[in-house]
């Protein structure tokens, strides 16, 4: 599977459990977001493209990145896209199967809702996207997937889009058959896996899928 990494200036608390995930994949394309930068020094990765604005980035960062190889890809600080977005769009012209998003939450939450917003984008194209950081990991939904978990992990179910429909999920302690969910009403909040693996599906719309690590308890 052709994989594309990027990240984002967000918060990553534990460079320990991005680098167990990394370590499972077969040498991924990496892309950096501006300042995201400062995650790869501490994770000791060569990233194959740096895009931005650079406003956020260490100068520093900039040109020992640049000498190891890294293609800089400078945008004007007045435009319509974010770094991530920019970003996500140069993975998205690689033709990838899956990308994965890191640091794309905490610190500013516009930020962070601008970014899960990208997973739309990437959905759009017919590209699977995830955003993962040590808490959880989010993808949109809009065909039919299967969750694969722990019982007792949370998963939350969100709309995406004005009103997604046909909603039909199993393998969860509230399953749910052809159901609607439109936005303002949000009942699909922190459900649970009742095995080790859990189905959703729906017929038209995007449903956003939040999976906890972490078992309630």
């Amino acid at each position: 599977m052709k994989r594309v990494v990027i990240f984002s200036g967000g918060t990553i608390k534990d460079p320990e459990f991005i680098r167990g995930k990394l370590e499972d994949m077969d040498t991924p394309v990496v892309i950096c977001a501006d300042g995201a930068t400062r995650h790869l020094r501490s994770l000791g990765i060569i990233p194959s493209v740096i895009i931005g604005d650079m406003d956020s980035i260490d100068e520093q960062d900039l040109e020992e990145f640049g000498a190891k190889g890294s293609t800089i890809l400078t945008y004007p600080s007045e435009k319509d896209e974010t770094d991530t977005e920019l970003a996500l769009l140069y993975a998205l012209g690689l033709s990838p199967e899956e990308i994965w998003i890191f640091g794309a939450l905490g610190g500013r939450i516009d930020h962070a809702l601008a970014n899960i917003t990208l997973l739309v984008t990437a959905t759009k194209r017919g590209v699977s996207a995830k955003i993962i950081d040590e808490a959880c990991e989010i993808f949109i939904v809009t065909g039919q997937v299967t969750v694969e978990g722990e019982s007792g992990q949370t998963v939350s179910l969100l709309p995406v889009s004005s009103r997604v429909t046909g909603i039909t999920i199993n393998g969860f302690e509230y399953p749910l058959c052809n159901a609607v969910m439109e936005t303002g009403k949000p009942y699909g909040i922190s459900n649970t896996l009742t095995g080790d693996r859990g189905t959703i599906s729906v017929a038209a719309g995007y449903l956003l899928v939040i999976r906890y690590y972490r078992k309630e308890t």
